[in-house]
């Protein structure tokens, strides 16, 4: 069962923090994750990005989301919001909405901020609102994961989080490791109950 683990990430934070949910998903017997990013917008007319990013995880391409069995993604904060380039990538999902694609696959989302009240939860709301139209069912940290109420970073029951600093200095902290590890493990979890149902 496989997992993609989707997020765009600027800075370095949010990579980071796609890298404990995978660690959570393949701490799940039977599941695998598929890291994966999303190129940046650009502000020229015409395509300047290579093909194939030069370091980190290869750019997505629909056909990602086509194969996997569950998801998990991932965006910086933007004023409360996803970063345009989650949002255009999301954008291209028409057919997949038409199709009924990724009816009835978990989902999960994370993200990260630069100020501790930066717009985390609403972050993670925007980024719910798509995959609710694809039909995919959303998993989020319950509070039975011990970080969510001894937090002082970043960590919610909508999805993970990271406070990153002003300056994006700040690590990610061992409560928001567990925390992205636990909702990784979590999704995986899910996502094996459901396939088998489908089956």
């Amino acid at each position: 069962m496989e997992v993609l683990v989707l997020y765009y990430s600027r800075t370095g934070a949010v990579a980071r923090l796609a890298r404990h949910v995978a660690r959570g998903v393949e701490s799940v017997d039977g599941a695998v994750a598929r890291v994966r990013t999303v190129a940046p917008v650009s502000a020229e007319c015409e395509q300047v990005r290579p093909a194939v990013p030069d370091s980190g995880d290869p750019y997505a391409e629909i056909d990602d989301l086509v194969e996997c069995d569950a998801l998990a993604l991932g965006s910086p904060t933007r004023f409360g919001n996803m970063a345009a380039p989650m949002k255009y990538f999301l954008d291209q999902t028409g057919a997949l909405w038409l199709n009924g694609t990724l009816e009835g696959r978990p989902a999960a989302v994370f993200t990260s901020s630069t100020s501790l009240h930066g717009g985390q939860e609403s972050t993670l709301l925007s980024m719910m609102t798509p995959l609710l139209h694809l039909g995919m069912v959303l998993v989020g940290v319950p509070y039975s994961v011990p970080g969510l109420t001894s937090t002082t970073g970043g960590g919610t029951p909508y999805g993970a989080s990271h406070y990153a600093g002003r300056d994006n200095d700040r690590d990610v902290d061992e409560v928001e490791q567990a925390i992205c590890r636990s909702l990784g493990a979590r999704l995986a979890r899910i996502g094996l109950a459901l396939r088998a149902a489908r089956e």
